[in-house]
């Protein structure tokens, strides 16, 4: 979906619907956990509680909450049972408003429609690649390829899923029915150009987030700066 992240905090009630979803749309395969946080200070940002699915890739925890998408969660590499022990200071990290939280009960759906996740590009493009694998399809080199751009002066982030087959690169956008899109294999090695070639002039900076080509999907690789041990934020998309 290429939008602009709504302006209008979503309320509790509408904030654990959709982080359900997403829960289930990244199956049981995929550690994750659903919490309800409350935040100090309340704002046009964040309203006073909030749910959100904290969840692993790679040795990584991620944030998804209807109204903002996916983003970073770990601040650090290398301590991912620390952190999973202790998620008080990335919760700061995320808006200094959030000091409790309290764990969701687990309740997983059964095949969950797909398009239907509230900025949810960067969750059901990791969906799509299961499918596809589940499918059978020869995939090689899959990637999310996750993108900025700006239009009438609104910067928008967007995540779509791109791999390699039959000598193309193949890209599957949650926001789009239909066949994948169809590209020469030459842009699956610049992920600027082959996002321009999706969305037009407008990208102006554009990552790989690369994954293996595996059924539970165990890896998920980014390509962020480090100084030390901290992370840097990726885009939120």
């Amino acid at each position: 979906m290429i939008a602009a992240v709504s302006a209008t905090p979503l309320s509790a009630t509408d904030s654990l619907q959709p982080a359900r979803h997403a829960q289930a749309l990244l199956g049981r395969e995929v550690w994750s956990t659903l919490l309800r946080i409350e935040n100090r200070a309340p704002s046009a940002r964040y309203p006073r509680v909030v749910h959100a699915l904290v969840f692993e890739l790679a040795g990584m925890l991620w944030f998804y909450d209807a109204a903002h998408g996916t983003q970073s969660f770990s601040l650090h590499r290398g301590r991912l049972a620390e952190e999973k022990a202790d998620f008080a200071p990335l919760l700061r990290d995320i808006d200094p408003g959030f000091l409790r939280w309290t764990e969701v009960p687990a309740r997983i759906e059964h095949s969950p429609a797909r398009g239907s996740l509230p900025n949810g590009c960067f969750i059901e493009s990791v969906a799509a690649l299961r499918d596809r694998l589940a499918a059978g399809e020869a995939i090689s080199h899959p990637q999310l390829l996750s993108y900025y751009l700006t239009h009438r002066g609104v910067r928008t982030g967007h995540t779509v899923l791109a791999y390699e087959t039959n000598g193309r690169v193949a890209v599957i956008d949650p926001a789009r029915d239909g066949a994948p899109l169809q590209f020469p294999s030459p842009l699956a090695g610049n992920a600027l150009q082959l996002a321009r070639a999706v969305a037009g002039n407008d990208v102006v900076t554009a990552r790989w987030v690369q994954l293996e080509p595996a059924v539970q999907l165990p890896a998920v690789a980014t390509e962020r700066r480090v100084t030390g041990d901290a992370i840097d934020h990726p885009p939120r998309v």
